[in-house]
């Protein structure tokens, strides 16, 4: 075998996967009486962030009114479970938008990274082809549309249609949408773009519901779908095997009082969701490769037209990436 052929095929593992995490996460919602959606959002926050994907990687729309709100009585402080015994709002918690900023246009725009000249990279999403992306949106709805803050809502075509924008523009490998608001499904359906996998907390027609309230709070501190993702993903370690389906069989229909909504799987051409890892989107484990023969350290001068192969001193000149996966 060839040094050269030899080399491909030691690389080809590479090929397949992804080299970095991105995760986008939106509360539609605003007001004292949505605390339960702040608290969805900031959850699936605090599990990405526990998994290692670092804030530089994590968009984070919040119309950040709760942990200050005069009617909170745990000042500073929010709580997705009446026992408190995790606070998801950390003195570290990154913020990119918030209040009049979380919008549809801007949640699109960050999709689509159409966002105006000098937006500092904190407020990117600076994916590439190579890049897994969980979206993670929570809110109120209705049959094929969503609330943003009570002031506009996002079509199910048009996310539809930022999607199909987004695989055009190489702006993902794979992308794992998740959405909990009532009648979500009408939101997952229309999503025809490969390499998706989409699931809602309902489909038509039905409510998405709370799980439980806190008296002294006075209000709702959780979703039933966002909690039972967030009892599964408290077991998952960084080095965990469990897959997507482990994820799905968790939503009962009896435990989430509602119908989840998947979209068509079939459009996952590159695995099936068996296959995919929860770490491969909630998570950021680094990929490694080991060498039987010396490789060259790398040269960041950009070489895309030849790789210099020597017999007895494997040599090889790799192309500088423009994004590190950290």
């Amino acid at each position: 075998m060839s040094p050269l052929l030899y080399f491909l095929l030691l690389i080809s593992p590479l090929l397949a996967v992804h080299t970095n995490n991105w995760v986008v996460i939106a509360d539609a919602s605003r007001y004292w009486f949505n605390y339960r959606h702040a608290a969805n959002a900031l959850s699936i926050y605090y599990s990405v962030k526990r998994l290692g994907i670092p804030d530089s990687h994590i968009i984070l729309m919040l119309s950040d009114d709760m942990a200050c709100n005069p009617r909170n009585p745990t000042s500073a402080q929010v709580f997705n479970n009446r026992d408190r015994h995790v606070q998801i709002y950390p003195d570290d918690v990154e913020v990119d938008y918030r209040d009049s900023e979380v919008t549809v246009e801007n949640f699109f725009r960050v999709l689509t990274d159409r966002l105006p000249e000098g937006t500092p990279s904190s407020k990117r999403l600076m994916s590439d082809e190579n890049s897994n992306i969980l979206v993670y949106i929570t809110g109120h709805g209705g049959d094929g549309f969503l609330k943003f803050q009570d002031t506009e809502e996002m079509n199910a075509l048009e996310l539809s249609d930022v999607f199909q924008q987004m695989h055009e523009k190489k702006r993902y490998n794979e992308l794992f949408f998740m959405i909990d608001t009532c009648q979500a499904g009408s939101m997952v359906l229309p999503i025809k773009s490969p390499n998706i996998i989409g699931v809602g907390s309902s489909t038509v027609g039905q409510d998405s519901l709370s799980h439980h309230g806190d008296k002294e709070i006075g209000v709702y501190v959780i979703d039933r779908f966002t909690y039972f993702t967030l009892d599964f993903l408290e077991k998952v370690q960084p080095n965990s095997k469990a897959t997507l389906s482990d994820l799905f069989r968790v939503y009962s229909t009896a435990e989430i009082r509602s119908t989840p909504q998947y979209s068509n799987l079939n459009l996952f051409k590159t695995r099936k969701p068996g296959d995919v890892l929860i770490t491969d989107f909630f998570g950021s484990v680094r990929q490694t490769v080991l060498f039987d023969q010396q490789v060259a350290p790398l040269n960041r001068t950009a070489v895309s037209d030849e790789l210099k192969v020597n017999d007895g001193n494997f040599e090889v000149q790799l192309e500088a990436v423009s994004q590190l996966p950290f």
